[in-house]
């Protein structure tokens, strides 16, 4: 065992051990950990963007794509972002030790079912350093330690923003390993650390398809996770037109590189030749690549043709597939072979297709009539989120501070033994 990995094993043992000893954290010491945090944030906000911009010198270097850029980059803007996120984790209710059931039973017991933290998160994101302050915020006021294993991409970014919240810690006297930081880059590494169940509860992995699925493969701890976000609108022939090319603009143009971006586009066959033509006018002018089958493009030509891996595809960059359906239930069916269970929405007047649409497709997320640009903690009233999950066990869609917690039950009696 070398230097780094003796490092690794020794910051993940004591990480577990500060999961025992914060568990019963106050709520006013989290929230002055985090009012500190906002401070220090503010006072090293030009240290933060110069660290970003080496960040984003060397990976132009190293050609890292545009939509992987963009969530790199740092400017006070976003910054000022990071920091509204964090005074809004601090409003929030603290979600542990919360009462979600109570009963008293014949044969003398008092049981109750409590609200806990889950124990240590570890943290494996690519290029954006805001997840760093996101996870971090989110992890300190659920009673959560976390461990944080960036993509080098943002190393130097993400690294003072980490710092930031373990100068926090020290002023608090609250233990320094809430909040750990792996600097290494070793992929092998990361895959041992996959395997230490008996220090880390939940991985929660952040990045592109390829990323996250490695991770899948080589974890042998459990994972919030989703693989991609290969998000559909769809326009019902009910829709308000107006709206309809409102909502898609800003569903998939708003931040083409983000996971709630829609990437796929359906439309109703009784309304396609009137729609089309005005939706290739509003993505041209935006220099946006639309890649449809051939129905769509005998109405508009400046529709390249898709093949059936387009559908599939979450192409995080000024590309959409384009499909013509049938009906309600085609688009149901579509959504269903084609998606990723992230985030679908239908566009439409009809209170009856919209609710047959919200109940039959089964993705984390359903909407009706809104951008799948919704499709996120902060805009879900969760202050933030570590990500997007698309499972169906114990957390789904925004991972927010209650999805953090599980629970535990405690069971008090005066005199009970069992006959």
């Amino acid at each position: 065992m070398d230097k780094t990995e003796k490092n690794v094993y020794e910051i993940c043992h004591n990480a577990k051990k500060a999961s025992y000893n914060i568990i019963d954290i106050s709520t006013n010491t989290k929230n002055s950990i985090l009012a500190d945090v906002v401070k220090l944030l503010k006072k090293n906000s030009q240290i933060i963007l110069e660290a970003n911009k080496k960040d984003l010198q060397q990976a132009k270097k190293n050609n890292l794509d545009n939509a992987k850029i963009d969530r790199l980059t740092l400017d006070q803007s976003r910054i000022n972002s990071i920091i509204k996120t964090i005074q809004d984790i601090i409003k929030l209710p603290d979600p542990v030790n919360k009462l979600l059931y109570q009963t008293k039973r014949d044969n003398g017991l008092t049981i109750k079912r409590v609200s806990t933290p889950i124990g240590v998160l570890l943290a494996i994101y690519e290029s954006r350093p805001n997840v760093t302050a996101d996870i971090s915020a989110l992890a300190i006021k659920s009673g959560n330690v976390v461990i944080l294993k960036c993509g080098f991409e943002s190393i130097n970014t993400s690294s003072i923003i980490a710092d930031i919240f373990r100068q926090a810690l020290v002023k608090n006297k609250v233990d320094i390993n809430f909040v750990n930081f792996l600097s290494f880059n070793n992929r092998e590494l990361i895959y041992k650390i996959l395997k230490l169940n008996n220090f880390i509860d939940v991985v929660i992995p952040r990045g592109g398809k390829s990323l996250i699925k490695s991770i899948a493969e080589n974890s042998t701890i459990p994972l919030f996770m989703h693989l991609d976000g290969n998000c559909h609108t769809y326009i019902h022939h009910k829709a308000n037109f107006d709206k309809a090319r409102k909502i898609l603009i800003n569903a998939k143009m708003r931040r083409v590189g983000i996971c709630g971006a829609t990437e796929s586009l359906l439309i109703d066959k009784k309304i396609a030749k009137k729609i089309i033509p005005l939706i290739a006018d509003d993505l041209s002018l935006l220099k946006c690549e639309i890649r449809g089958e051939k129905d769509s493009i005998i109405i508009d030509k400046r529709i390249k043709l898709a093949n059936e891996q387009d559908y599939y595809t979450e192409y995080l960059d000024k590309i959409i597939s384009v499909k013509i359906v049938n009906d309600l239930n085609h688009a149901i069916e579509h959504i269903a072979k084609y998606g990723s269970s992230h985030t679908e929405s239908i566009i439409t007047e009809d209170k009856k297709s919209a609710k047959i649409f919200l109940t039959k497709v089964n993705s984390a997320i359903v909407m009706h009539n809104a951008s799948t640009q919704f499709a996120d903690g902060g805009e879900f009233g969760f202050g933030s989120e570590v990500g997007i999950a698309t499972g169906k066990l114990h957390a789904r869609g925004p991972v927010g501070l209650e999805q953090l917690t599980t629970f535990k039950y405690i069971v008090e009696s005066d005199f009970a033994i069992r006959k």
